[in-house]
């Protein structure tokens, strides 16, 4: 019985290799697959032949490992395979009424994955060399071909399936490309590699993007970060105005948004957003209501709340994830902006601020692979940015350095609370000055008047941060510069001015001069 079911299993598959899907239109598949994509394609096919069921608004986990139980049911769903005539088999951690024993059963009668020492082990995750064996043998697939993954020698225990993939161009490795074996399959991977395999017109003519072994983490605790270039904190939730839609939306269009803005909208700003979060800071969730959060950035201090700095924003601009990237290589965004891009170097993904820092997966002699916090891998040029091993490791730099480095937003239009590189107020282009060359100052003038050294006016030296109150200077805090030497500063004035250097001790600012720190 088992051989004849083996020989209509083959039969099959020749039929599906005969088959092509010309002629269809393909639809959004999954909220984390965008429509335009190959995987949304491949999945597309996948779906056509009961691989897999689109379910509305749920996410497909492309980037989750996949588990020996998840291998097993796509397989046998492509290969429409009568999977309740099976005879049960006998698993110390499997019920013969656990609901995924029909889809075992058939996978064992196949022998395309059977148990070890008793058990199935449904739970466990596929390494990515037996993701590919498995597919292999499911499959009939053969052949040979050079090998040219540089982590994959003659005598690995996955070289002939990984040689049935090349000859058969389900993978095309490039140059000096790693296989990885011990790294997790991902559902995505494995998804894309039995779409290929059933549908030869999806199969690449050409090196695709490597797959990295990462240095992300799968945990039980869950993070949230910003999933925007850069979100606003609103000081209450729904505040903002249809000219804010720009800023609100998601992806976000900043520079729009900015450029749209006249003076007095400028101005209705203060007081009413507080500061900015960027792409891939981490926050903590600390409100709901309806489709805003309000979130605290953890990476803001203020006194009064051990998370960080609070605000308001919308829900769609923050995702949670499971994954630590405490073991990933930093990238600290150096260019006034960045775009990343896709795996073909050349179609923009996305463009993001100055001081934006993202975990390093990989990189080769022109970008680096950096991990985006819902979208997988993306590459910027290295040109954009500086890398180093952690945050802690980023040299610390002279006073001259932070100073060339302010100027570089000398006229930038002013924004409130901005601490992007799209507009910055005046304690804000200090904050992402001093993020940038691995130094955390406070986020707020008032607060950064109370970190660093105090530094008396006639000991004042380049590169110190020069603050003034009200009150003749003896009252709150409301305005930080950059002192460049000579008496004068670098600083953001108000809504209405531009980044700009003058005088400290002329008009206002000599009468209200409060007193200077050093953080260098």
């Amino acid at each position: 019985m088992c051989m004849i079911r083996r020989i209509l299993f083959q039969i099959v598959i020749i039929c599906i290799f005969m088959a092509t899907a010309t002629g269809v239109g393909y639809a959004n598949t999954f909220p984390d697959v965008p429509s335009d994509t190959k995987l949304s394609e491949e999945l597309n096919v996948l779906s056509d032949f009961g691989g897999i069921a689109i379910i509305p608004n749920e996410p497909f986990r492309v980037n989750d490992a996949i588990t020996r139980y998840e291998a097993a049911e796509m397989i046998v769903r492509t290969m429409q395979i009568d999977y309740e005539a099976s005879p049960i088999p006998t698993y110390e951690d499997i019920s013969e009424d656990d609901p995924r024993m029909p889809i075992i059963a058939a996978i064992t009668e196949l022998r395309i994955m059977t148990g070890f020492e008793g058990k199935f082990n449904p739970d466990a995750k596929l390494t990515r060399a037996q993701a590919v064996k498995i597919l292999a043998q499911a499959f009939g697939l053969s052949g040979q071909a050079p090998i040219t993954y540089k982590d994959i020698p003659k005598n690995h225990s996955g070289s002939n399936a990984i040689q049935a993939f090349v000859a058969n161009q389900i993978l095309f490795p490039a140059k000096n490309e790693k296989f990885n074996p011990n790294a997790v399959m991902t559902r995505g991977n494995f998804a894309s590699y039995t779409a290929r395999i059933i549908e030869p017109t999806l199969r690449p003519s050409e090196p695709e993007q490597p797959v990295f072994e990462s240095c992300a983490k799968d945990t039980n605790k869950k993070r949230y970060v910003v999933d925007v270039a850069v979100t606003n904190f609103w000081n209450k939730p729904n505040q903002a105005r249809a000219v804010d839609y720009p800023s609100t939306k998601d992806p976000v269009e900043m520079q729009k948004w900015v450029s749209s803005l006249s003076l007095s909208q400028k101005k209705w700003l203060v007081g009413r957003t507080d500061t900015q979060a960027l792409y891939g800071d981490e926050v903590a969730l600390l409100e709901t209501k309806g489709k805003w959060q309000r979130v605290a950035a953890k990476d803001q201090y203020v006194p009064y709340l051990k998370e960080g700095y609070p605000g308001w924003v919308p829900k769609t601009h923050i995702v949670a994830t499971n994954k630590n990237y405490d073991d990933c290589a930093i990238a600290i965004i150096t260019s006034q902006k960045a775009h990343l891009l896709e795996e073909d170097a050349k179609t923009k993904f996305l463009q993001i601020s100055y001081a934006t820092i993202l975990p390093i997966i990989e990189e080769d002699a022109k970008y680096y692979y950096v991990e985006t916090p819902s979208n997988g891998v993306k590459l910027l040029k290295k040109g954009d940015a500086k890398s180093y091993t952690a945050y802690s490791k980023v040299p610390k730099p002279t006073a001259q350095t932070i100073i060339k480095e302010a100027k570089r937003y000398l006229d930038l239009p002013y924004l409130w609370a901005g601490t992007s590189s799209w507009g910055y107020d005046c304690s804000g282009i200090l904050y992402a000055v001093f993020r940038s060359h691995g130094i955390m100052i406070p986020r707020d003038s008032f607060y950064q008047a109370t970190g660093g050294k105090a530094v008396a006016k006639k000991d004042l030296k380049p590169g110190d941060l020069v603050f003034f109150a009200y009150n003749g200077g003896k009252g709150k805090v409301y305005h930080v510069g950059l002192y460049v030497g000579e008496g004068k500063m670098l600083h953001a004035p108000h809504y209405a001015s531009k980044v700009k250097i003058e005088s400290m001790n002329n008009g206002a600012y000599k009468k209200n001069y409060s007193g200077a720190r050093r953080y260098l």
